[in-house]
């Protein structure tokens, strides 16, 4: 028997369809919106922003945006989050512990083991993904750095781009940093983004504010209800920290008493606000073995002013952040929604000892960390102390600082003690938290996802894309958000970060600081009771060994049911890569308007080896402009044609070399770069058209992440590698026909710490 016209129907649609629309009934499914009234949530995180920073935990830098939110809302005084950037990251979108979220450092590696994916797993849905099930609009800004390097580049596969996991909207960098002057990078949704012609005052951190505020209210444009998510990663205040000339000006001369006096000053100011009990010791100045800070009144005059100017830098990219933060409150005001907007802000991890004890003007080069690098190696090429912070110089501040930053804790990001783990965290909700003051309970980083969707009234996915979610490992905070007296729900939790390990377990913390090359024993432990020394100054575990057993049992256990192992005991196999990136180190050919080639894919070209790079034209007598450059002001190396000849100019970290010409003539020209890797970390560079050729003497060679911006043809497209040069002619493009640049490859250097990786591993596997 046939089924009646009027009531057939299709599996999944809800209505019923007859053979016209008269004898039909409709039916839309149904779309996800929030309940009426449900807040916008605008999550902050700067980076390597130390506790003590801002107004609210006692900095002297000027942050009157972020005074007052804190005064109208809650503030943390026991927030902690993990040592380094991308695992914090990962547990705060995610809930779960680094490890399990595949992050057990930054993703600028790839050695082959589950915490060192970098991609967040299918089964972790991220805050972003969680907000949009239930209706909300996803924008994120600024730093990404939840994707690993290897999968940065345009070809790659995208599924763990900001888009892929749950943004419907995206400005910002990839990765871990970038310059605020000039960004290497910038990707607009799922696409490299060119910037273009920069003014002159361009700041990446207007940028982002801009882009963020316009992303509300195109939103509010096209829909006045729709309830927002902003996940606001600010590049600032990680290195190398830049600020803007008038906010500079503003801290002239404030920092000229030095490090010692403002860390007394700043933990005056923290007593005095309640942030820790009467009795509470400052410790003495970190004199740990590469994390000492020297006394401020020892320094040279010529150190102390130095060291001053650093410091201006870095307040000054704090105090643009809370402009930034103003001109967002702003937005939200103007929309009449700034009461019924959820704001937390937050750091990553403690401040950055990455500078040294004298910080440097060549940031990418301290921050080339390679295995026998001579110790004669430059790291600090020397600039006039008017040019720090600007476009032309890459800085970041001495160890010195950053511990002012902390205070009062010891040691710094990558440690597992609280200079390293304890940052601020301030949440504003007006309209509905109904609270305000100090909280001093334990809070941790994989709290803030699960806090954040209790509070907008979002419940958690139990499957994303057809998987099972993973259990949560942070808790709801929303009690004790909302009550002081409310007991911390979050009791226990491991740390672990290139060896440094540490556990916390309700008011005691074991931690280490671990050696690079000695043995994971459990002598290395130390012992801290917080409720008594939050500062950890009195190691007490001689008087209390089995609390210290207990503890150190407990991290094991937590470690493996986190997949923290294997840990990082200084092997080659820490430098291995997965090999199928191979195809990085082939020949490559960019034809004219290939956007500029990513900076990991272009590294592979050129790091650590031999190679040639040949510019091919049709030159016409008077043609001029940039054949191709790779680098920045930070590092780099360009070839461009002025006055007929080829000329060669190298950006040593901060020190220019420049070649000979060499004559072009017209016609069909090949322009051709040979350098050729030396001993010590050195490249012989030549320029040859035809058998003209011209050399520089013995340069050394970019590495870790220099060059920082990848190479681009045709003309200077990243920050300039020839300032003089940008000084008078901009990008330069080229104005003859260029046909291609191919770049070739060619031998390892033998001291290449991929070539060493691989060579441990193939002897290892001899004795399988």
């Amino acid at each position: 028997m046939s089924i009646p016209d009027h009531a057939r129907g299709y599996e999944g649609f809800g209505g019923e369809v007859g053979r016209t629309f008269t004898g039909s009934r409709p039916w839309w499914p149904p779309t996800p919106r929030p309940e009426p009234g449900a807040p916008n949530v605008v999550l902050i995180v700067v980076d390597d922003l130390g506790y003590a920073d801002t107004g609210p935990y006692g900095s002297e830098v000027d942050t009157p945006n972020l005074d007052p939110l804190a005064a109208a809302g809650v503030q943390l005084a026991n927030y902690h989050t993990t040592p380094l950037c991308s695992p914090s990251r990962a547990a705060l979108l995610t809930g779960l512990n680094p490890h399990r979220a595949g992050f057990a450092v930054p993703a600028n590696s790839d050695p082959g083991f589950p915490a060192h994916a970098f991609e967040l797993p299918d089964h972790a849905p991220t805050l972003a993904e969680l907000l949009r099930a239930a209706g909300y609009a996803t924008f994120a800004v600024g730093k990404w750095h939840l994707t690993r390097d290897a999968l940065s580049h345009d070809a790659a596969d995208r599924s763990s781009w900001p888009l892929q996991r749950g943004f419907d909207r995206y400005f910002g960098s990839l990765e871990g940093l970038t310059n605020l002057h000039h960004p290497h990078r910038l990707v607009w949704d799922n696409s490299p983004y060119d910037v273009g012609d920069q003014p002159p005052d361009y700041f990446l951190t207007d940028d982002l504010t801009d882009r963020a505020t316009g992303m509300i209210d195109t939103l509010r444009a096209n829909d006045p209800d729709k309830p927002f998510f902003l996940y606001f990663a600010h590049h600032a205040v990680h290195g190398p920290i830049a600020a803007r000339e008038p906010d500079l000006a503003k801290y002239r001369g404030r920092y000229a008493t030095g490090w010692d006096v403002l860390r007394e000053q700043r933990f005056h100011r923290q007593l005095a606000a309640g942030l820790f009990p009467e009795g509470t010791a400052l410790p003495p100045r970190n004199s740990e073995p590469g994390r000492s800070v020297p006394p401020w009144d020892e320094l040279s005059t010529e150190q102390q002013e130095l060291f001053a100017r650093y410091m201006e830098v870095y307040a000054a990219a704090v105090d643009s952040v809370d402009q930034s933060l103003g001109k967002l409150l702003e937005a939200l005001a103007r929309h009449g929604e700034l009461d019924n907007t959820i704001i937390a802000f937050t750091s990553d991890n403690g401040a950055t000892a990455e500078g040294g004890e004298e910080g440097t003007r060549s940031y990418f080069s301290q921050f080339a960390h390679v295995p026998g690098l001579p110790a004669e190696w430059e790291r600090d090429v020397p600039r006039d102390l008017e040019l720090i912070g600007g476009p032309q110089t890459t800085v970041h501040y001495p160890s010195g600082w950053a511990q002012a930053s902390n205070t009062p804790f010891r040691l710094y990001k990558f440690d597992t003690f609280a200079g390293g783990v304890r940052t601020p965290f301030l949440l504003h909700w007006p309209a509905g938290l109904g609270a305000t003051g100090l909280r001093h309970q334990y809070v941790y980083v994989t709290d803030v996802a699960p806090t954040l969707l209790e509070l907008a009234g979002v419940p958690r996915l139990e499957r994303r894309h057809g998987v099972a979610a993973a259990e949560l490992d942070g808790v709801s905070a929303v009690d004790v958000l909302r009550s002081p007296n409310r007991p911390s729900r979050h009791t226990r939790q491991y740390t672990e970060t290139g060896g440094n390990r540490g556990y916390y377990a309700e008011g005691w913390k074991i931690v280490t600081r671990h050696r690079p090359g000695t043995e994971f024993a459990d002598a290395e432990w130390e012992l801290y009771h917080l409720d008594t020394d939050p500062t950890e100054t009195r190691d007490v575990a001689t008087e209390h060994p089995g609390k210290l057993a207990e503890l150190a049992a407990e991290w094991e256990r937590q470690a493996w049911r986190n997949g923290v192992f294997p840990l990082n005991d200084g092997s080659p196999a820490a430098r291995l890569r997965r090999p199928d990136e191979e195809r990085f180190q082939r020949p490559v050919t960019l034809f004219p308007g290939t956007p500029t080639l990513e900076r990991y894919r272009s590294a592979r070209l050129v790091q650590f080896r031999d190679f040639t790079a040949t510019a091919h034209l049709r030159h016409t007598a008077g043609d001029r402009g940039v054949l191709f450059a790779h680098g920045d002001q930070g590092g780099g190396y360009l070839v461009h044609v002025d006055g007929d000849a080829a000329w060669l100019v190298y950006n040593a970290y901060g020190r220019i070399h420049r070649s000979g010409p060499v004559p072009v003539g017209t016609g069909e020209v090949a322009v051709r770069l040979v350098a050729e890797a030396l001993p010590e970390f050195r490249w012989r560079l030549a320029l040859e058209v035809g058998a003209e050729r011209t050399e520089l003497d013995p340069v050394p060679q970019l590495l870790g992440m220099a060059p920082f911006t990848g190479i681009s043809t045709g003309a200077d497209r990243g920050g300039p590698v020839d300032w003089e040069l940008h000084r008078r002619e901009g990008r330069f493009p080229y104005t003859g026909q260029l046909a291609a640049v191919r770049y070739e490859p060619g031998r390892q250097a033998d001291y290449d710490p991929q070539q060493v990786a691989q060579l441990w591993a193939e002897a290892q596997r001899c004795y399988e």
